[in-house]
């Protein structure tokens, strides 16, 4: 039983004429008597008597005349409720993070989101580099922060910003009063604080390494997460070397640049066909707002 039919069939009882029946509904009279004709047998019963000269509703077609109208009303308002529900379904934009800093880094971008396109609703996973590369290939996620040398492969690599390569230590440390520093310089720099791969990228973790294997075990702190490693050095326990986000940076640090260590590129990687207008939307807010945060 469909709409068609319960319309046909009403308008023939309205009228009790197949032909007028199919001039109010713009049809041709077959179409009309054939949409009956099938309303019939799906019922099992005849719902008008015909003759050539008359039409009139059968005690069964009485009967269901009852119900008819209420029955095309309920599939009205459950199309126009299940179409209205889609126009304002959330348009869900799946984000990886790697830490708490990339957060941090695109607060700016989702207020500014947020007031633009109300209808996309950021769906943000906060977990490790690697799985982070699983639930952007199965689609999970859209998009996720990573540096340029941990982007996954085939995956489309747009880079944001640029970090320099910095010794981060408390303004009272004895590194703190130096402008620029040399690896040479930091293998006497005290105890620090390091992350392997994929928590920090391949060339910052070479870098913590000719400084590692200087130290005696005591002076070197291994740290499970960024948080870890920030807590560690805001405290004074150690300094480390990392990429620098100025848009994060705290007063009570010294970021010191290293001589000898390019900046690495910092940005997201995203499939193709996962370029939708809203991820480019999205993107767009991360360049405008990174370039303009203090």
């Amino acid at each position: 039983m469909n709409t068609a039919q319960l319309e046909c069939f009403l308008a023939v009882a309205d009228f009790l004429n197949f032909s007028r029946a199919a001039q109010h509904l713009r049809l041709t009279q077959p179409a009309v008597s054939h949409q009956v004709k099938t309303l019939e047998d799906e019922l099992g019963v005849a719902l008008f008597q015909r003759t050539s000269k008359k039409v009139r509703l059968t005690q069964e077609g009485h009967m269901f005349l009852q119900y008819a109208g209420k029955i095309l009303e309920l599939a009205n308002v459950s199309r126009a409720q299940v179409k209205g529900s889609f126009q304002v379904r959330p348009l869900r934009l799946g984000i990886g993070c790697r830490s708490s800093a990339d957060l941090r880094l695109i607060r700016p971008a989702l207020e500014r989101m947020q007031q633009e396109a109300r209808r996309v609703l950021p769906l943000l996973r906060l977990i490790p580099m690697s799985a982070l590369d699983n639930l952007l290939t199965e689609g999970d996620i859209q998009v996720m922060f990573t540096f340029q040398e941990n982007a996954p492969q085939n995956s489309v690599y747009r880079e944001l910003v640029r970090c320099p390569v910095v010794c981060v230590c408390r303004n009272d440390h004895p590194l703190a009063q130096q402008e620029r520093v040399t690896l040479e310089q930091l293998k006497e720099g005290g105890r620090i604080a390091a992350c392997r791969p994929p928590m920090c990228p391949p060339s910052i973790f070479a870098a913590q390494g000719q400084l590692v294997t200087c130290k005696p075990p005591e002076q070197v702190m291994f740290c499970e997460s960024q948080e870890v490693l920030f807590t560690l050095v805001e405290t004074g326990y150690a300094f480390s070397v990392m990429a620098d986000f100025p848009q994060l940076r705290s007063s009570t640090l010294r970021y010191i640049p290293v001589e000898g260590c390019p900046p690495l590129s910092f940005g997201v990687s995203y499939l193709q066909e996962n370029r939708s207008p809203t991820l480019r939307r999205f993107l767009t807010l991360l360049e405008e707002t990174l370039k303009i945060a203090p």
